[in-house]
């Protein structure tokens, strides 16, 4: 039996612009995969696991803009989307998820893959919709077609997010011989008007004048992406008028004057008072530094943080306004009205930011081979239209360790687990042709093998995996790195490698021990090519940790030096 309303659900969606939509196998859902399958507008792919299915719609909705829209069975297969689903709702990238249900009658009475389905993502959701379980009545048709579209209009209102439709199926799910799926021309559309928000004149005269007292000014830039209007602002604001601007690798604002290295000297007793800012003026979501964040919660400071909804963001304990404005609109007109700061306080940032720039390439020079040095050198290579993907725990801080970089950084840093790294590049892969490049550790790498278990080709994904068959970033953290059980119980120490899972899934594959196997690898490794390729860096956690350690204090002993 074809149910309209569900023809009806899909035509919405592509008359909204949704072009894309992930689904999961399963008999439940069928209305919903077929009519998804078939309509002429909407690209469609299956992918078996959930949890790989929500990450993959997440990577591609992080890159479009636009919402995805997930289809699962009912019962544990809607869990299965929990790990992304809350990742998007932190990092405010548009879901529309959509999980078929049992009718409510025969929910908790034995019968098979029912669970609570309906709130079942809490407030990791932007709201939960329950479709009508019936449509004898055309109020009830009018209902579904008013959820679907408020639903649509609200994964994409800021902050953008996950929106769930909880979707109640009776049997038959499935066309009988015949009849034909007729997706109405015109569906019945409303969309919501929105405008930028914009402070008023009287709040703008009361920030000037509090500006007038401002001597030292720190700008810093959260998780974003690439948005070259506001770099050229920032950039003037750093060249003109002395503001330091200090952005993590995953701000994607790392400018010719901005600060970038500030984790190699953060944390530091002995660092000069002048470094203290007066004010901090801070956008955009989560930053990775947390010396950064320790060292502002030190200090007597006060912090603006732009948010256009207006809610409170108070990273560094020192909030003392929140500018519900777009943040180019305010740094456009910051620039106009902003007094010179003090240049001893940018010199200060500055001069430890070059002392570092100058430090790092003979620190490499002078310790072994390995995951630290080694993305020192993969780093110059990855080609610069690429897009890099970072795992959590030690990819994404190496590579913030090292500095300035011109690709698009992306990770997923709003839950920071390691759960989808594989999958939301790989759901990357899908919307671009340029490289995407994959730096990952063996655990998120494993733990994650699922995202390429499935039928779609991906000849532009490159994957760096790094294995030092352990959780190594434990090694580094102080209270496990001095437990008897580190290495059992929280490293959780194994011996796999990269080897079957490329013959597998039929992707090339080299295996680097040292300096010169990867630099004769990565000579070829971004060439076009058919298949994904995986280098497999291999090393290890006590040794990486001892170089980590050896880099360190070569930097300090340059920082020190007059």
């Amino acid at each position: 039996m074809i149910i309209q309303p569900i023809l009806d659900l899909v035509a919405i969606c592509a008359k909204k612009g949704i072009q894309n939509a992930i689904l999961s196998p399963g008999s439940r859902c069928a209305p919903l995969t077929l009519a998804f399958a078939r309509h002429p507008e909407i690209h469609s792919r299956t992918i078996s696991d959930e949890r790989s299915a929500g990450f993959i719609a997440l990577g591609m909705a992080q890159q479009l803009g636009q919402p995805v829209v997930l289809v699962c069975t009912s019962g544990s297969a809607a869990l299965n989307y929990f790990p992304a689903v809350s990742e998007a709702f932190f990092q405010q990238i548009p879901l529309l998820v959509l999980t078929a249900d049992r009718p409510a009658e025969w929910i908790d009475q034995w019968d098979g893959q029912t669970i609570f389905q309906e709130e079942v993502y809490g407030k990791h959701v932007k709201k939960t919709f329950r479709f009508p379980d019936s449509f004898e009545q055309k109020d009830q048709v009018w209902h579904a077609g008013r959820i679907v579209n408020e639903a649509i209009n609200l994964s994409r209102q800021f902050p953008a997010g996950p929106v769930h439709i909880n979707i109640p199926l009776r049997e038959p799910f499935y066309p009988i011989e015949g009849e034909k799926f007729e997706y109405p021309e015109i569906p019945r559309e409303f969309t919501t008007v929105t405008s930028q928000p914009q402070l008023s004149e009287e709040s703008l005269k009361h920030i000037k004048n509090r500006l007038q007292e401002v001597k030292r000014l720190m700008i810093i830039p959260g998780q974003q992406k690439p948005n070259p209007s506001l770099q050229s602002l920032l950039d003037q604001l750093a060249k003109i008028q002395n503001v330091v601007v200090v952005a993590d690798t995953i701000s994607n604002l790392q400018g010719e004057q901005s600060i970038c290295l500030h984790d190699h000297w953060l944390g530091n007793e002995n660092l000069p008072g002048e470094l203290a800012p007066d004010l901090v003026i801070s956008f955009g979501k989560s930053l990775i530094s947390k010396s950064l964040k320790q060292f502002l919660r030190k200090q007597a400071i006060s912090h603006w943080h732009i948010q256009p909804d207006g809610q409170a963001k108070d990273t560094f304990q020192h909030l003392t306004r929140i500018l519900a404005c777009s943040p180019l609109g305010f740094f456009t007109w910051l620039a106009q009205n902003l007094p010179t700061q003090e240049s001893e306080f940018a010199k200060a940032w500055m001069s430890l930011e070059k002392k570092v720039q100058a430090a790092l390439p003979p620190a490499f020079e002078s310790v072994e081979f390995g995951e630290y040095s080694a993305l020192h050198t993969l780093l110059k290579k990855i080609p610069p239209f690429s897009k890099i993907h970072l795992a959590n725990s030690m990819a994404v801080r190496y590579v913030n360790f090292l500095g300035k970089r011109n690709q698009e950084i992306i990770c997923n840093r709003g839950t920071s687990g390691i759960d989808g790294s594989n999958s939301t590049a790989v759901g990357c892969t899908f919307t671009t042709k340029e490289p995407v490049t994959l730096i990952t550790g063996d655990m998120a790498f494993f733990y994650d093998r699922n995202a390429f278990w499935h039928n779609y080709a991906m000849p532009n994904l490159r994957i760096v995996m790094l294995n030092n068959h352990a959780g190594g970033i434990f090694r580094l953290i102080e209270g496990p790195a001095k437990q008897p059980e580190l290495e059992e119980f929280f490293e959780t120490r194994q011996k796999l490698n990269a080897f079957h899972l490329a013959a597998e899934f039929g992707f090339e594959y080299q295996l680097i021990k040292n300096q010169e196997e990867l630099e004769k690898a990565l000579t070829n490794f971004y060439e076009p090519s058919l298949k994904p390729k995986i280098l497999e860096i291999e090393s290890s956690s006590p040794k990486n940790a001892e170089i980590l350690n050896q880099v360190k204090t070569h930097i300090k002993r340059a920082i020190q030096e007059k």
